[in-house]
């Protein structure tokens, strides 16, 4: 799921009604963790998820009454009910859920947050709750990166800078922080949400055939920011490749020679043949980009591999960053499989590049 905040400048144009609802506190066994959001409109789901079933139904109802009212409010869920009981959840944990009926009022954090991710910038979304009751509560919304301190009150910017910088420091990190600060002498106290904002990771394909077009489909479902390269227009271009955000047309290695390689960036070579696999490969390999993958039978690795190694186009090292050939084995017969294999792949590389 694609950051749902940068659909929210789009979706105010649209209408009233909006409600953003994002779990902020779970015990026990939930069907989310904190930061989860979703964004209803009038009681009707939009996108995201705060758990689905039971618990996501109980804040649907709620985020109406909210829409209605005009009030934000904080949400506990219980999810222990007896299993007699076919229409209750029985995680048994518990869920705090706020709902800010109000995203209009923040909406020029959120495009700052779209300009910052357009550049690719990261930063931390700031929330910060001042809670009256449970049923009544203020949220206040700030946008803040290395380059870009929001107005906050000094006492709190002071206590949330450290943490600020931790999490922009941890890249790719999807913690979600809490922290509960007072100024001297004043009541209620306020409770700060830190969730950092990262660019969606770069997908570069090589090779805009059958393989290229499904995994274009994969990169787009699994977030990333899709590129297709290829040499043949009729194939390299958003009719043929809708779920891609970019298409090029030309020559595959000195269009990848030329791209920014760095850690946020994956490339799948897919071409058509040996000779322009072999052209993209050289363009990247022992570059900044952080996966690589190329498809190939056993055979074919081993001697692109020798000539490599002997043309002094790559040394072992460089050589062994390579995924190739490219995939998890999930003994993959059908292009559609293939894909599956090599998201699989771009998904355990990223998510343990975040443990790191």
């Amino acid at each position: 799921m694609r950051n749902i905040y940068l659909k929210i400048n789009e979706l105010l144009h649209a209408g009233s009604g909006l409600v953003i609802a994002t779990v902020t506190g779970a015990s026990g066994s939930t069907p989310q963790k904190p930061g989860s959001s979703a964004i209803f409109r009038n009681g009707e789901l939009i996108d995201g998820t705060v758990g689905g079933g039971v618990a996501e139904g109980r804040v649907q109802e709620a985020s109406l009454k909210c829409s209605m009212s005009g009030k934000s409010r904080y949400l506990q869920i219980l999810l222990n009910s007896d299993i007699s009981n076919k229409e209750e959840a029985i995680c048994g944990g518990e869920l705090t859920v706020l709902l800010d009926a109000n995203p209009a009022n923040h909406h020029q954090v959120f495009r700052m947050m779209s300009k910052s991710l357009a550049e690719r910038e990261a930063g931390v979304l700031i929330t910060m709750v001042t809670a009256f009751a449970e049923e009544h509560v203020l949220v206040n919304r700030y946008w803040m990166t290395n380059n870009q301190h929001p107005a906050i009150p000094g006492s709190f910017l002071e206590s949330i800078m450290p943490e600020v910088n931790r999490l922009l420091a941890t890249y790719g990190t999807d913690e979600y922080l809490e922290m509960k600060l007072t100024i001297s002498g004043e009541e209620p106290s306020s409770t700060f949400y830190l969730e950092p904002v990262f660019p969606p990771p770069k997908l570069i394909i090589a090779g805009a055939g059958h393989i290229g077009k499904a995994l274009s489909v994969m990169g787009r479902f699994l977030d990333f920011e899709v590129t297709v390269i290829d040499d043949r227009r009729e194939f390299a271009n958003s009719s043929n490749l809708p779920d891609a955000d970019h298409t090029i047309v030309g020559d595959i290695g000195a269009i990848i020679a030329e791209t920014v390689k760095d850690k946020d960036t994956y490339i799948v070579i897919v071409t058509r043949g040996h000779n322009d696999d072999a052209k993209a490969l050289k363009a990247c390999i022992g570059s900044g980009a952080f996966y690589i993958g190329m498809i190939g039978s056993k055979a074919k690795v081993a001697k692109m591999k020798a000539d490599f190694l002997s043309n002094n186009w790559a040394d072992e090292e460089e050589w062994a960053h390579v995924h190739t050939p490219v995939g998890i084995d999930i003994r993959s017969k059908t292009v559609q499989e293939i894909a599956v294999s090599i998201a699989a792949e771009l998904v355990l590389v990223k998510n343990n590049k975040v443990k790191r």
